[in-house]
């Protein structure tokens, strides 16, 4: 049953077939916005990971929700385009963006690929240029909206001593988010845009579990349904001063997201 919080509201959420998209798509119209699910998975098949935009859509539905499937590889400009032209047709409005879906190159530096970096950058990277242009007009014409990107911890200076060898392109790709995310925050507030990145901490998602493997000691870990709430927040911040930052999950309520005004 919805809550009303985004009453009248459009969210589009990418890389919402499974992990934390998923969760954050069923989250969100829960709490009452018609959400679109964008994702390249529109089949079920025998992959490890499972899940297409269709199933949470489904059980956005069953739910009570309002939802809707939009196939998107966000590494493809006329998809990104095709995705934002079938929103508007199909809500008449885009206010929120929640850019999730990314591709995780996982190769040590001295085996990895010129191409394995292009690709990565052209997905992670270059679709939050893209996406913002193509949304911007949109929300700017009812009044403002907000984009959220969802980043990592992989992203911070501090952590790269900890990490294990296979993550320097997604680090890179990471901390590019997040500057993109501070860069175009003073150039979108006028328009009533905000722009935050949020680091999510460790979330055991399908793709984690098939990483780490079943004997891993998962505790501590969130669900991705635990990333809706501090989601939710950014998502409310239309037309508000609270942009450009990069945040990290564990602060929320503590050091944002409490007593602050979330809308206009």
């Amino acid at each position: 049953m919805s809550t009303g919080e985004f009453d009248g509201k459009v969210i589009v959420v990418t890389g919402a077939s499974r992990g934390i998209g998923k969760g954050l798509a069923i989250y969100l119209a829960r709490h009452g916005a018609s959400v679109v699910c964008a994702a390249r998975s529109v089949e079920e098949t025998t992959s490890e990971f499972p899940g297409t935009i269709h199933a949470t859509v489904d059980a956005i539905r069953a739910a009570g929700g309002t939802g809707a499937a939009i196939r998107c590889d966000i590494g493809e400009e006329r998809d990104i385009e095709q995705l934002v032209a079938g929103t508007i047709a199909e809500f008449g409005r885009l206010d929120v963006l929640v850019n999730n879906a990314m591709t995780p190159t996982r190769a040590p530096l001295d085996d990895s690929t010129v191409e394995q970096w292009d690709d990565s950058m052209r997905v992670n990277v270059r679709s939050l240029y893209l996406f913002t242009q193509a949304v911007t007009p949109h929300m700017q014409r009812n009044g403002g909206g907000s984009i959220v990107n969802i980043s990592s911890g992989a992203a911070a200076h501090e952590v790269s001593a900890l990490m294990p060898p296979g993550y320097v392109i997604y680090s890179v790709a990471k901390a590019a988010l997040e500057r993109f995310s501070s860069a175009a925050a003073p150039e979108l507030r006028p328009l009533g845009i905000t722009i935050n990145a949020l680091r999510p901490g460790a979330v055991k998602t399908e793709h984690t579990a098939q990483e780490f493997g079943p004997e891993f000691d998962w505790t501590g870990w969130s669900t991705p349904e635990d990333v809706g709430p501090p989601v939710a927040y950014l998502a409310a911040q239309i037309d508000t001063d609270f942009t450009g930052k990069v945040l990290d999950v564990s602060g929320f309520g503590k050091t944002w997201g409490a007593g602050q005004t979330s809308s206009k």
